[in-house]
């Protein structure tokens, strides 16, 4: 009898980024330039991209203190520093992905006390009821929500708390996992393409070319960034819909495999034929469960730079203005809304506790892939090759005119953004050099900030190195390849409609 030919299977995202940091440990060694990475180096970077590097500048401060005064005088100039400099923050050269790691983890727990009273299933088996054959109309109002949140505030790693949500939501719908990925992942990602007043994208860009003397008519950059986010969200939410249609007439259209359908089944589908009563309980714990969430908003978006005030008093509650919250304070926050709520539903502490644990052990996957993805970005900055490729970059674009430059900006944002994933980080490193020889060249400056939001924008949909793409597939049980294979055509339809964006809207503007 014939054996059975072993079929060729992707690589895990573990592998995948591991690979990718010996390609780029190989790299350093052969360009002059940059700092080589040793073996110790590349052995370590997982681990510091998850812990982050601490400020070197001050931690020798303080060893001479300690070696000339004692440690009582070491300890007042720690005390003296504005933060500590080892703390969830990694002021470092690079900020470690333990925060959002952290975060992950407790979003499970929490997600596990949820499901644990029942509040999840019954609510999800009702909204289901009511949109009885109307289900497909979720996606574009999902997805025009979370854009928002990425045009208006770059919604990002905190959407990773509604891929468990959505995914048993588009399940339940009829739908597959894959549904529930692009719907968040697509709809945030088209708003932070599309970046209008988001801080960490235009807002750092245009702080950035601020610091070198060059400034940003932010009114042109809200119009360019309008017309992309309406133009991508809606060509998204087109191709989402189609998708989504077919495979909830025929199941077998799915572009999953077998494996990964059965792993969103037994994660997401609630196999079991009682029907969950909605009981009163249960709809008080869900509405503690959706405000948790509009809490998490209102915390996360910057409203002092808007010039609202309203929530300048709120620190009492975690020791931070809403406004002023990342990832320690929703963390928390999140820990003590899954405690209210397993109170309510009249669970036991034993309960409590243990449905907490159950759901963090189902995220630690998760968590560690988002470590190791920050690993690749540590190793870039730290041998100095992404500041390398930056400074070629810039000697491309020089001496180039008309509407060829602000295209080939977008490319070349493109391929930086693999390097840089972080678009504050990326808008602090390229734009002081961009946006000045913009200006020289007889550019729109704002166009280059249009250029490096949209280049960014489309490569976080998709790269390896992020924590989100990563971490969201994952909890949704998606196999990256999957993705990749899902949202390709996408990407390119989405490349071609920027430039002819980039290329038109400049000119109608009289840029």
């Amino acid at each position: 009898m014939a054996k059975d030919k072993k079929k060729l299977s992707f690589p895990s995202a573990y592998s995948i980024l591991l690979g990718l940091m010996i390609v780029i440990a190989i790299i350093t060694n052969f360009v002059p330039a940059v700092k080589q990475t040793s073996v110790a180096d590349l052995a370590m970077a997982p681990v510091n991209g998850m812990i982050g590097v601490k400020d070197l500048t001050l931690e020798e401060t303080i060893t001479k203190v300690r070696e000339k005064k004692g440690l009582d005088a070491a300890i007042s100039e720690i005390k003296k520093s504005e933060t500590p400099y080892i703390n969830v923050w990694n002021n470092g050269k690079v900020i470690g992905a333990i925060d959002v790691a952290l975060f992950v983890l407790i979003i499970g727990g929490f997600l596990g006390v949820v499901t644990k009273t029942g509040a999840l299933d019954a609510g999800v088996a009702s909204l289901v009821v009511k949109l009885k054959g109307k289900e497909i109309y979720l996606i574009p109002v999902l997805m025009v929500i979370f854009s928002l949140g990425g045009t208006t505030y770059g919604m990002s790693e905190e959407s990773l708390a509604f891929y468990a949500l959505i995914t048993t939501t588009m399940i339940a719908a009829g739908f597959d996992s894959i549904v529930a990925v692009a719907t968040i992942m697509l709809g945030c990602g088209s708003g932070v393409l599309g970046s209008t007043i988001n801080p960490f994208a235009t807002g750092a860009a245009v702080s950035a070319a601020s610091a070198v003397g060059i400034k940003i008519n932010q009114g042109i950059t809200i119009i360019i960034g309008v017309v992309l986010w309406f133009v991508i969200t809606g060509i998204s939410i087109v191709y989402v819909m189609h998708y989504a249609k077919k495979v909830k007439k025929d199941k077998t259209k799915s572009i999953l495999s077998k494996a990964e359908i059965d792993a969103a089944n037994d994660t997401f589908k609630d196999n079991n034929a009682d029907v969950i009563e909605f009981t009163t309980r249960r709809k008080v714990a869900l509405t503690i469960f959706a405000l948790s969430f509009v809490v998490m908003i209102l915390g996360v978006i910057p409203w002092e730079n808007f010039n609202i005030t309203i929530f300048s008093n709120t620190s009492f509650l975690l020791g931070s203005s809403l406004g002023a919250w990342w990832f320690p304070e929703l963390t928390i926050w999140f820990f003590l809304v899954a405690v209210v709520i397993g109170m309510v539903s009249g669970l036991s502490e034993k309960e409590i506790v243990n449905s907490f644990i159950a759901g963090c052990s189902d995220m630690m996957g998760v968590a560690l892939v988002i470590g190791i993805s920050r690993g690749v970005s540590f190793m870039m900055a730290n041998t100095g090759l992404d500041l390398l490729i930056l400074d070629k970059a810039c000697g491309v674009l020089n001496n180039v005119s008309g509407l060829l430059f602000a295209n080939l900006a977008y490319i070349i944002y493109i391929g930086l953004s693999f390097l840089i994933p972080s678009t504050s980080g990326l808008a602090s490193v390229s734009m002081p050099i961009f946006a000045p020889l913009a200006a020289k060249l007889g550019m729109s400056p704002e166009v280059m900030v249009s250029a490096f939001s949209a280049g960014s924008g489309i490569v976080n949909l998709i790269t390896p190195t992020s924590g989100v793409v990563m971490g969201g597939i994952a909890i949704s049980r998606v196999e990256y390849s999957t993705w990749v294979k899902f949202v390709g055509k996408l990407l390119g339809i989405i490349f071609i409609a920027t430039i002819i964006i980039l290329s038109i809207v400049p000119l109608v503007l009289g840029l």
